[in-house]
């Protein structure tokens, strides 16, 4: 069997290597001239980081991202309103990571490569289409370059992971629209800062009309680290309003983001003086799409963003492609027919991804946050007169158990 991947993205590569690992056959094509390392912060949760680690993954996160120890969740005043260990500190036999996106695909970019050979990943190459026989696929990709020639390659399965703008998605849905977007706006960036806390905590403050995300991205060098932050504010209407365009590379201007951040209060964190030391600020819709009734059709399926695009909430968008690669990689390597891969890998994965889109969407485990505040808008001196730990950890335990990773220690 020959599967070719459209996409190489965490989820493409990661596909790559699960099928590699299995004795299939696979090609990746990927419509960037080169992959570079774009973005800023992820975090990458313990059952997505476990099968990185049977990939033997685990030393090369090590050198790049931060095992991640503690999450705090912030009323936007600062005060804590949950806290709880993370990754191996909460009885995980692997780590949470808090990395650079663009560190980390470059981790299984190289991975993929020196098992599979340069000629794995063939770049500059866009999908443009595809058509199916009995006997297999043949997908068509255009050169990204301006008057370049196409590549017509033959498999027995097509494998879309090509993001939210998926054009496999598009080829099966033509009248979805836009992604749906709720009027919030993202600002992102990272700059280098002195170590906060113990250099591998991570604060969320805020729900989700108006949240500060920050945590650190690399091992800490001395007494400073590569720090991360995020400001999500709702700044428009939706239904009167386009959201910007959703370009990693579209950056915004300090005097935009500084006063929504000043917005915020994180202990121990000079949110201002951070934002001012970030050399470049990125500007990005929050945006998801609704859930699909179906992923494949014959020996085409979706991967990852392209199936299941989603809020950026709990740190599940990255994690969630990593187990679609796992899945649909034993799927194929069991069945005695492609298509029957493809149907177990679709009925295993749509279900579980159509709940965390639906959770995210209403905050998911960072709804404790939005319940506390609506209760108590001008703060609190006691949290559990507010909401009690039962209350907090049902929320904070529920949206664990349904993204797959439900072993939580409470700090409070």
């Amino acid at each position: 069997m020959t599967v070719v991947i459209a996409g190489a993205g965490i989820g493409g590569l990661t596909t790559a290597l699960m099928l590699h690992a299995r004795g299939v056959r696979c090609v990746v094509y990927e419509a960037a001239r080169e992959v570079r390392e774009v973005g800023v912060g992820i975090n990458v949760l313990p059952h997505a980081i476990r099968e990185l680690a049977a990939l033997g993954l685990l030393p090369a996160l090590d050198k790049v991202g931060v095992r991640t120890r503690r999450l705090s969740y912030l009323t936007k005043g600062g005060l804590e309103v949950w806290s709880e260990l993370r990754g191996m500190h909460a009885g995980h036999d692997v780590p949470q990571f808090s990395i650079h996106r663009g560190r980390l695909q470059k981790v299984i970019h190289d991975a993929v490569v020196e098992r599979l050979g340069a000629d794995a990943i063939r770049t500059g190459r866009r999908l443009a289409g595809f058509v199916q026989d009995e006997a297999g696929v043949s997908a068509h990709f255009r050169d990204s370059a301006e008057g370049g020639a196409g590549e017509t390659v033959r498999g027995e399965v097509l494998v879309c992971a090509d993001g939210i703008h998926s054009a496999g998605r598009r080829v099966f849905y033509p009248d979805e629209g836009a992604p749906s977007w709720q009027g919030v706006v993202m600002w992102r960036g990272a700059a280098d800062w002195p170590v906060w806390e113990d250099g591998e905590s991570m604060a969320i403050g805020g729900g989700l009309g108006a949240k500060f995300v920050l945590y650190p991205i690399a091992p800490a060098v001395g007494k400073r680290q590569l720090m991360n932050w995020v400001v999500n504010v709702r700044i428009k209407d939706p239904s009167v309003s386009t959201p910007p365009p959703d370009s990693w590379s579209r950056q915004a201007s300090l005097a935009t983001v500084l006063p929504h951040a000043l917005r915020f209060r994180v202990p121990g964190m000079d949110i201002g003086g951070l934002v001012r030391a970030t050399p470049a600020i990125y500007e990005y819709p929050m945006a998801d799409r609704d859930p699909l009734p179906r992923w494949t059709f014959g020996r085409v399926t979706l991967l990852g963003d392209a199936a299941h695009p989603m809020y950026p909430v709990g740190s599940n968008g990255a994690s969630q492609a990593v187990l679609d690669a796992r899945c649909l990689a034993d799927a194929l390597a069991a069945a005695e027919h492609p298509r029957a891969g493809l149907w177990v890998y679709e009925k295993e994965r749509l279900p579980k991804t159509a709940e965390v889109v639906a959770q995210n969407r209403t905050g998911g485990p960072e709804r404790v946050i939005d319940e506390v505040e609506k209760r108590a808008p001008a703060g609190f001196t006691d949290i559990d007169k507010v909401l009690d730990h039962a209350a907090r950890r049902a929320i904070v335990g529920g949206y664990a158990a349904t993204a797959g990773f439900s072993k939580v220690r409470a700090l409070r």
